[in-house]
């Protein structure tokens, strides 16, 4: 028996060996550290352990016995108060997942150290990742709580302005600073089973049998599920209905991560012991791992279809006969790696059976309606009998668009009747979801002998794995950005996009185009050297222009700014010997002719207007955006919004959070919305003043609208790509953007200068933190992160990855160029991505100029980041 006191209350516990984690989550319910890697190495399970922050995963009961436990539920209330205060007030919440572990990290700081230094701050959150934040605003919230608990400064009284251009407090700020919100793993229902998944032992295996029968045998054990025991159809996927749910015996694995069976459990530790006695007849066959396989002769078909999914091709001009006028040419080829988006929170779902065989699945997803449309296909169930709720979503980055545990969960619940959750360890995550596509890109690009650019040719190849999830939209989105911000009357470019037995590529961060960018801009500082031309000049006469055409052929809107954003990094490029710089556009909705649509509802009630829309926030504060607009419109205070969760059959369908789309799309459905509301309410307000010597107040005449709904919807209608039209419309709005990258004498970064036209800030304070955080997922991809594979199988665990830690993040200075006469969202466009996409083009152009080597694979060689 072992004694330790948690939180001030005492606890005796059995069983030594227990991991104590899993007790504090699972048995005493104290939910507030996450299990994000379970290797000790991202730090959202951080407790003080006697005073000492550590990492509640490592240790077993037995190693804290007779110990002190504080987790955030332990701290008093004006800890409390003032981290919920600082953390909000600095913009550093965004997915929320890793905060309270920051929290515990920052107590054990503060408590020896009350007034420490930026450093000393740096050095306190290192065992803490943040994929979200680039850790610049975690660090002013730390300096914020320091101030508040030493007595240096008050929490002022809270700020009810709510508007369009101002840095308001995120809606979800204290939930997830305090560890109170809830993400699915956190929930516990009654009678509810664990899931787990067989997967193949290596990447292409012919399945001859699977033996369950050890496994269904097993005390406590409730169900083992194999491909014959799907109701609905097996293969499911968003551009191509490739990817089986469970494989098949007779069927070949495709990768790693394929799922052979699952099993539900009364306790985890059984499942995966369930999971361990099921039997596989199989035959190992060679994996095909590189593209290049793939598409030789003779090479085994990994789909019915053969290797190539799919190819793009985007032509405009005559690029041959300008490339043989231009006074300048310069072709190179290109490699950029598949990486791990490294979301702080493990996928996980709960499906839950209701009494009239409706099917409840919770989840952390990036579209409710996209994972109801994949649950319902695979048990053959309408729609009206599968809900899926999103909860807090710890993180995706595009990595939590496919169906993942969700359908799994689904499947075991509906044939056990009763709840089940399956949540991957971070190991099965690495394995299962989609990553980065690796790219191997050659581009040829010429310019006339005055700087012009004349031509570009372009073929760009596209790792997508095993099967096809996004890869096609990826690589078509590589394709017409690959020419970059820049007027190129004459294009040709070509893109495949190739299967392989590689865990599959999908959406992230940037949808292709980091990729592309990287090669574009190489190339532009050797034409540079050509022409020469400063790299900042070259640049800035080639930029787009309002009026001026893209390498697709639409022409640039009034909003267009990349120009604006280069005079803004001028003087930092011009002024320091080891700088590089890099340009950068991003696409603002799917656009390319297919369906787009942004949808919300107010609802009101109880005096109160609840915003229901099915857009999800993964982080970047989408509740937060519509509360804003809804504001603007109406004048209403904060105290009577709210914001729903996502959940199908009640929030409308606004389509996935991808694209950088959501804040426009949307955005403006919220603006429709509440102009109706607005309307109502100045009728109301009419009408009373008309029954009455005083008219009705905005209040008062909300409290008049009970029970009324009004709706709002954005179409983005565009046109396909290679439509027939003279210059066509691809996407609705581009964002454009500048980065700067200066290095110190020893060759390490200093610091990133990162202008952005952003058309409208919605939030300033919430895109200066959007905007930081990509900018060390670039720095990451840039220099550090690597997703080695060999036959198919990922060589990395979460602490291997190369994630950029606090202490190793530089300076970071965004400037916010807001410059759009559209009236859509008020002018907003996105910035999730576009902020990812110049880093590393720009990290190589300083290395270029700081040692003279050019570097065209990443992450780059040869820099004092680079470990072998």
């Amino acid at each position: 028996m072992h004694k330790l006191k948690v939180n001030g209350v005492i606890h005796h516990v059995e069983g030594g060996e227990s991991n104590l984690l899993d007790f504090l989550r699972d048995e005493l319910q104290i939910t507030s550290m996450k299990n994000g890697c379970g290797e000790g190495a991202c730090g959202a399970c951080m407790v003080l352990v006697d005073g000492k922050a550590m990492r509640a995963c490592l240790f077993t009961i037995a190693k804290v016995d007779s110990k002190s436990i504080v987790t955030v539920e332990g701290l008093s209330y004006r800890e409390k108060e003032a981290y919920a205060w600082a953390f909000a007030e600095a913009g550093a919440v965004q997915c929320g997942f890793c905060i309270p572990g920051m929290v515990i990290s920052t107590k054990a700081l503060l408590d020896k150290n009350p007034q420490p230094s930026k450093r000393e701050i740096k050095e306190a959150i290192r065992g803490n990742i943040c994929r979200c934040t680039g850790y610049v605003k975690i660090e002013k919230a730390i300096a914020l709580a320091a101030a508040v608990l030493r007595g240096d400064l008050n929490i002022p009284m809270t700020d009810n302005r709510l508007g369009v251009g101002i840095s308001v407090h995120r809606v979800d700020a204290r939930e997830k600073t305090l560890g109170t919100g809830e993400y699915v793993d956190d929930m516990q229902v009654e009678g509810m089973l664990y899931g787990a998944v067989l997967r193949p032992k290596a990447a292409r295996l012919l399945i001859k049998k699977i033996d369950i029968s050890a496994a269904k045998a097993l005390p406590g054990v409730e169900a083992v599920l194999t491909a014959k025991d799907i109701p609905g159809q097996r293969h499911w996927g968003f551009i191509a209905k490739d990817w089986p749910a469970l494989v098949a015996e007779g069927e070949e694995t495709r990768y790693i991560g394929d799922a052979l069976a699952i099993v539900a459990a009364r306790t985890r530790r059984i499942a995966r012991e369930a999971v361990k006695a099921i039997c596989v007849e199989y035959e190992e066959l060679e994996p095909i791992v590189t593209t290049g396989a793939a598409l030789s002769e003779g090479a085994p078909s990994l789909h019915p279809k053969g290797n190539l999914l799919s190819k793009t091709h985007v032509r405009r001009g005559n690029p041959e006969s300008a490339l043989a006028r231009s006074a300048h040419v310069v072709t190179h080829r290109y490699t950029t790696p598949a990486t791990e988006h490294a979301f702080l929170e493990p996928e996980s779902a709960l499906a839950v059976p209701g009494a009239d065989g409706e099917l409840t699945v919770y989840v952390g997803t990036q579209s409710v309606y996209k994972d109801q449309q994949g649950i319902m296909t695979i048990l053959g169930l309408p729609a009206e009998k599968v809900r899926v709720i999103a909860k807090l979503i710890g993180g995706g980055f595009g990595g939590k668009e496919d169906l993942s545990v969700q359908h799994h969960a689904a499947l075991l619940a509906y044939a056990t009747k009763k709840p089940v959750k399956l949540t991957l360890t971070r190991q099965e995550s690495i394995h299962v979801h989609p990553k980065r596509h690796a790219m191997e890109l050659e581009i040829t690009t010429g310019c006339d002998a005055e700087g012009n650019l004349t031509a570009i040719v372009a073929r760009i190849v596209a790792d997508t794995g095993a099967y096809a999830s996004l890869g096609p939209a990826v690589l078509e989105r590589a394709c017409t950005h690959v020419a970059g911000p820049y007027h190129v009357p004459n294009a040709d470019i070509t893109g495949l996009c190739v299967y392989t037995n590689n865990p599959p590529a999908g959406a992230f961060r940037g949808f292709g185009v980091p990729q592309a960018a990287f090669a574009c801009e190489g190339n532009m500082d050797l034409l540079t050297e050509k022409a020469g031309i400063s790299p900042w000049e070259f640049r800035f006469r080639n930029a787009l222009t309002p009026g001026m055409v893209n390498a697709t052929g639409q022409i640039a809107d009034e909003g267009t700014a990349i120009k604006e954003t280069l005079l803004a990094v001028r003087d930092a490029y011009e002024s320091h010997p080891y700088a590089g710089i890099a340009c950068a556009m991003k696409n603002t909705g799917i656009g390319v002719g297919l369906p787009d649509i942004g949808r919300v509802k107010l609802r009101v009630k109880d005096g109160v207007v609840r915003i229901l829309t099915s857009a999800a926030c993964i982080g970047q504060g989408m509740a937060t955006i519509v509360s804003q607009i809804v504001a603007e419109v109406t004048g209403l205070p904060i105290e009577r919004l709210t914001v729903a969760l996502p959940e199908t059959g009640v929030t409308p369908d606004a389509g996935t959070t991808t694209a950088s789309r959501q804040t426009l799309f949307t955005g403006e459905a919220a603006r429709q919305a509440a102009l109706a509301l607005l309307e109502a309410l100045n009728e109301t307000e009419r009408d009373g003043a008309l029954e009455s010597s005083e008219a009705l107040g905005a209040i008062e005449a909300l409290e008049a609208l009970e029970g009324r709904e009004f709706s709002g919807e954005y179409h983005g209608i565009t046109d396909p790509l290679n439509s027939p039209k003279a210059n066509p419309v691809n996407h609705v709005a581009y964002s454009y953007a500048t980065h700067v990258v200066l290095l110190d004498e020893q060759g390490r970064v200093s610091k990133v200068v990162a202008a952005h036209d952003v058309g409208r800030a919605i939030n300033p304070k919430a895109i200066e933190g959007q905007i930081e955080g990509a900018v060390a997922m670039g720095l990451g991809f840039a220099l550090r992160e690597k997703f080695p594979l060999k036959g198919g199988v990922p060589q990395v665990k979460f602490g291997t990855l190369g994630l950029f830690r606090s202490t190793d993040m530089p300076e970071i200075e965004t400037i916010i160029v807001e410059k759009n006469p559209s009236p859509l969202a008020f002018g907003a466009k996105g910035v999730g991505e576009i902020a990812t996409i110049p880093v590393a083009p720009a990290v190589a152009s300083a290395y270029y100029r700081f040692d003279r080597q050019k570097r065209f694979d990443l992450p780059l060689k040869g820099t004092p980041y680079d470990k072998g």
